[in-house]
């Protein structure tokens, strides 16, 4: 039997299905009763805000494959109910997890959220004052017949649906209204509390509008009623090729976002089934897209519950980000990088270094050139505002703006405006490719020549998420990397052919056949009895042709470590195929980012870092970007730091098993236990921020 067709019978993991583990993973967290309450509760909300996404952008075609009967390829009417099965079990631990463990622990640090029937005169007169003069002016029921149609219901939104008995003004007996609620109105409110208690009360907008219902319908009683949300496709879909101006096209795309096809339905526990049908029929939706459950229908909204509650003592311990340790304060980036490259490991050291660099460019007046990616910089705009700065001084900025950006498209179209207003260079990258690459290249005038100077990051501009996920950033002058990230500005702006690259490797041209080469160059150093070995870290891990060649290397006896915070679609430790493969996913207080590759092929060992996940669409349909590291103290700090550490965490890892299932590392070796070991808290601890 050949090593080929051996391989054919490894069956990959379902992409999908391992998405959902991974926020089985993630509500794991919620769990943990060392986990300060509050922040259970928050990782019960990022979850929730997980699956929205999930449903948002991945499910559609199971739908479609659902309602047409499809029975072949890998999206059919069986993946639909596997899906939708496995996403009802996760749906059902969460509101176990909020309705038995939550809210009474909460209940206990007096932090109550008052149902209707547990207020006292004083809170239901408050509700009443503010239903009455901030609610009810702003809701307006509409009572269905052929002359009021079924409204057009917004993505994500809360709603009621109301059965009504009597008859309209009218003489009519129609007996469905519905009721949608202003995105405006807060979703959580703090109500008076009783006098000498130190309980901390809390009413939902929803339950002021349930216990007040009746008012919207004076004359006519309701005789039974149910919150609703539904979630719909939102993914824009833009034919590049066919549109003159792909920003107008977006916002135009934007505004229909809200509307697209209907995926699921999510009622109260206790909708009657005439009411979920009557939905479900509005939406055209089949019955396992129903989802009831008992509490909220919306638990992404208890983040504002989490942020009125003044309670320190419940949440994590702030960390305080230190200063790069191979940084000055005050001394000038352009100094110290004529000395060596810098790295910063994000969020332990501070990213606002890097927004320092950005800044001493801008107020110096050597500095003659800016070029910048941006794809996800975030709506406060910081870096906008620096190169609409250094354009003032008489710069030359030139901005590689991402408008596609799932789900920060207007926040990237508004920073794009702003730059060309003020005469920035934007442009939109390569028609049919997202720039997802992380570059910054200043150009400065020295000594009668112009030197280069680059900052390249496995991740985004945004300095918010740079407090919440690890990452790395390079600085360089490197006079060849430079280079390259000048010819990559350029093949982005001009169109032009790719110069041939000294160091990067640049996707979709050279990365994906890249990372192929180095797994088969390990493959062959392990067939030929010399040392092979493989570690990646990385978000997800699907690409097909990638996950194929990790396999025959396992199968060569190449020791294959995969560090992959979601999805990953390469199975572990199968006997006679994944020998050698072991997977293993850290899920802890950050959110793992970093993408770090090492190959060790006999004497030879490469280590690169790069924006691009090992998925057909950064490989294939992405602009990405990955450079070697060849310095070698800091080469061996991203080892250890980046690969060894997580491959050592006994307390935030979860194993990957022969049979696709994941367990907690602490489970899995219980001489672990007596040595706990978390990688994110050693690192917090070891840059010496305030955790």
């Amino acid at each position: 039997m050949t090593v080929a067709t051996h391989l054919s019978r490894v069956s990959f993991l379902d992409r999908d299905q391992s998405i959902l583990a991974f926020n089985e993973r993630v509500l794991d967290w919620a769990r943990r009763t060392e986990v300060p309450l509050l922040e259970r509760l928050r990782y019960l909300t990022i979850v929730s805000s997980n699956l929205d996404e999930f449903f948002e952008v991945r499910f559609e075609p199971h739908l479609s494959a659902r309602l047409s009967n499809e029975q072949r390829g890998p999206v059919t009417v069986q993946s639909y109910a596997a899906i939708s099965e496995h996403v009802h079990r996760l749906v059902d631990q969460q509101y176990q997890i909020y309705n038995s463990e939550l809210l009474p622990l909460l209940e206990k640090r007096g932090i109550k959220v008052v149902p209707h029937g547990e207020r006292n005169l004083r809170q239901r007169r408050w509700v009443r004052e503010f239903f009455t003069q901030e609610v009810q002016p702003l809701l307006l029921p509409v009572g269905l017949d052929p002359a009021h149609p079924f409204p057009q219901v917004a993505n994500k939104s809360l709603n009621f649906i109301v059965r009504l008995s009597g008859r309209d003004a009218f003489g009519r007996e129609n007996e469905i209204a519905i009721v949608k609620v202003p995105r405006s109105l807060p979703r959580f409110l703090r109500m008076p509390g009783v006098k000498g208690s130190r309980q901390v009360h809390f009413v939902s907008i929803s339950s002021v509008i349930r216990a007040h219902l009746g008012d919207l319908f004076p004359g006519r009683q309701v005789t039974e009623f149910s919150q609703f949300r539904v979630t719909r496709h939102s993914d824009l879909a833009v034919d590049e090729e066919e549109v003159k101006n792909l920003r107008t096209a977006l916002r135009v795309g934007l505004q229909h976002r809200h509307y697209g096809r209907a995926l699921r339905l999510e009622v109260s526990a206790g909708c009657s089934d005439f009411l979920s049908d009557f939905l479900l029929q509005q939406f055209d939706l089949p019955p396992e897209a129903l989802y009831k459950v008992a509490g909220s229908v919306n638990l992404v909204r208890m983040t504002q519950l989490i942020d009125l509650v003044d309670a320190p003592e419940l949440r994590f311990a702030r960390y305080q980000p230190s200063w790069p340790i191979q940084l000055t304060p005050g001394q000038s980036f352009f100094d110290r990088l004529q000395q060596g490259d810098v790295l910063i490991h994000q969020p332990y050291e501070s990213f606002d270094a890097v927004l320092d660099f950005l800044r001493e460019a801008v107020e110096d007046p050597n500095v003659l050139a800016i070029k910048q990616t941006l794809y996800r910089s975030g709506s406060k705009g910081e870096m906008t505002e620096l190169l609409r700065e250094a354009v003032r001084r008489g710069k030359e900025v030139t901005a590689v703006v991402e408008l596609k950006a799932r789900f920060d498209e207007e926040a990237n179209i508004n920073n794009a405006e702003l730059l060309e207003s003020v005469g920035a260079q934007v442009v939109y990258g390569i028609v049919g490719l997202k720039t997802h690459a992380k570059m910054l290249l200043v150009t400065r005038r020295e000594q009668g020549r112009l030197r280069r100077y680059a900052q390249v990051s496995t991740g985004n501009y945004n300095p918010g998420t740079a407090k919440l996920y690890t990452d790395l950033s390079y600085l360089t002058a490197d006079e060849a990397l430079t280079s390259d990230l000048e010819q990559i500005f350029l093949h982005l702006a001009s169109q032009n052919r790719l110069s041939r690259l000294q160091k990067a490797l640049i996707a979709p041209f050279h990365l994906h056949k890249a990372m192929l080469d180095r797994i088969e160059a390990a493959t062959q150093a392990a067939r030929e009895g010399q040392p092979a070995r493989i570690v990646l870290k990385m978000n997800a891990l699907t690409d097909e042709p990638l996950a194929r060649a990790l396999a025959l290397a396992s199968q060569a006896g190449v020791k294959v470590d995969v560090i992959v915070r979601g999805a990953c679609i390469l199975p572990a430790g199968v006997p006679g195929h994944t020998d050698n493969v072991r997977v293993r996913s850290i899920i802890g207080r950050l959110l793992e980012h970093s993408r770090v590759f090492f190959f060790q092929t006999g004497s030879q060992e490469d280590l690169w870092l790069s924006s691009a996940d090992w998925m057909n669409r950064n490989m294939l349909r992405r602009i990405e970007l990955a450079w070697p590291v060849t310095d070698p103290s800091l080469r061996r700090r991203i080892i250890d730091e980046c690969l060894e550490m997580s491959l050592a965490d006994n307390t935030d890892a979860w194993l990957l098993q022969p049979d696709g299932v994941y367990l907690r590392a602490q489970g899995v070796n219980s001489k672990s236990r007596a040595h706990a070991h978390s990688a994110q808290a050693q690192l917090m601890a070891r840059y010496g921020g305030k955790a």
